[in-house]
């Protein structure tokens, strides 16, 4: 049933896993495949039964895409993972989250003129998403005519524009002079972010091996023979202590794939967008899209006001006319992208079998960021663990050669 194991793995946590798993006899385990053997650490995870067309879960399930998910050893599952000698040793102490550095605001505009705006924008006192809502509605309840002339003598000129749409690092770091809402580019990132998961085959890989290492945990309960899971159980990886307290399974995880599928372990930069999409909340862009929608219309009434006051008003008629056309295309166009992202975002909670109402866009993207980002740090201690681990078999066999040596001369001496 059991088709002939790897060589024995050259990475273990310490001496006595390695003289554990020496002493047993190693096999491997298919997702689908069963063997009596030691009872293992649960993954407590909300399995799936039933894998929707199109979803993640669905690819994993055909014939040539089961044969590329990596052999699972149970007997070295078994050595760190089994519930038969539970480790008594006491937890460690959670370590208090580090206190960030105060970030310095970063001002890409002229330092006098920035103060001034910054002036300004606290004289109206307004949180800025509320002010440019109020603009693009043309509420002049909310911002008075002595107010709009201001935000006109502050209006970024073409340099500036430059500037800022150049700024790639933290905007939350920016002033308030620099802080600009770009409806259009959160839209693109939402479709970036939904492309670059569905078409990961490395993340498809990751997915499929921890398929895999919870179906071969979880043998023979109710959570076990899944055929999928729900997407917060990545988080829950960490969670599961080896018995010698020293790993969890998240690292043992990352020891699997670097063994059989190192060429995925940098899946993360297939995920560029990932970082971008979790700062993103659909609620906001939602208000945004509306403010424009009836900012327009406010356009269209003021336009056939206009349209009445007679001949003083024809050039203004002509100019609110032109701007209206222009504005009412970018507003289609912009409609047109609201609605794809809407749909990506949804697509990518079918991807991984969720319902997008219980699982919506922003949970799913951050959930996804927590597991890189956890996926890496566990894969960096675990190279840590083997340069140690090599530094001291060096330093072993360097004792051993002194200890020849000396017995050697022992030996020698009349």
């Amino acid at each position: 049933m059991f088709s002939s194991p790897p060589p024995p793995p050259t990475f273990l946590f310490g001496a006595k896993d390695r003289s554990t798993a020496r002493s047993r006899s190693p096999r491997s385990l298919r997702p689908n495949q069963s063997s009596k053997r030691t009872p293992l650490k649960p993954l407590h995870w909300v399995k799936v039964s039933r894998a929707t067309q199109g979803s993640l879960w669905a690819e994993t399930q055909k014939s040539d895409e089961a044969s590329r998910t990596p052999e699972i050893d149970i007997s070295e599952l078994e050595s760190l993972f089994s519930v038969a000698m539970p480790n008594m040793e006491e937890k460690r102490a959670r370590q208090r989250p580090s206190v960030a550095a105060k970030q310095e605001k970063v001002l890409l505009i002229d330092l006098q003129r920035s103060k001034n705006c910054e002036i300004m924008l606290r004289n109206i006192k307004m949180p800025l998403p509320d002010l440019m809502n109020s603009v693009l509605a043309l509420d002049d309840s909310i911002v008075d005519g002595d107010q709009v002339d201001y935000l006109i003598k502050f209006c970024p000129t073409k340099e500036e524009m430059e500037l800022l749409k150049g700024f790639t690092g933290n905007k939350e770091n920016l002033g308030k002079c620099e802080q600009v809402a770009d409806l259009k580019n959160s839209l693109n990132t939402i479709n970036s972010v939904a492309e670059e998961v569905r078409n990961s085959l490395k993340l498809k890989r990751v997915m499929q091996t921890i398929l895999s290492l919870g179906n071969a945990l979880n043998q023979g309960t109710a959570r076990g023979s899944a055929v999928g899971f729900r997407l917060d159980s990545l988080l829950k990886l960490i969670d599961i202590r080896a018995r010698n307290n020293r790993m969890t399974l998240m690292h043992y995880l990352c020891k699997v794939l670097s063994d059989k599928l190192p060429e995925v372990l940098d899946f993360n930069k297939d995920l560029t967008y990932l970082e971008p999409a979790s700062k993103i909340q659909l609620k906001e862009l939602a208000e945004e899209m509306q403010a424009i929608t009836k900012g327009l219309e406010k356009v269209e009434q003021e336009l056939t006001t206009s349209e009445k006051d007679g001949p003083g008003s024809e050039i203004f008629y002509k100019k609110l006319k032109e701007f209206l056309a222009d504005a009412q295309a970018e507003g289609r166009s912009l409609a047109f992208l609201y609605s794809t992202a809407g749909k990506s975002a949804d697509s990518l909670a079918h991807y991984f079998g969720e319902d997008p109402v219980r699982c919506p866009f922003e949970q799913v993207v951050s959930t996804l960021l927590s597991f890189v980002k956890t996926f890496e740090r566990a894969h960096a201690e675990n190279l840590r663990q083997m340069e140690l681990e090599k530094k001291r078999t060096q330093m072993e066999a360097e004792k051993e050669k002194v200890k020849a040596a000396a017995h050697k001369e022992d030996l020698l001496e009349p």
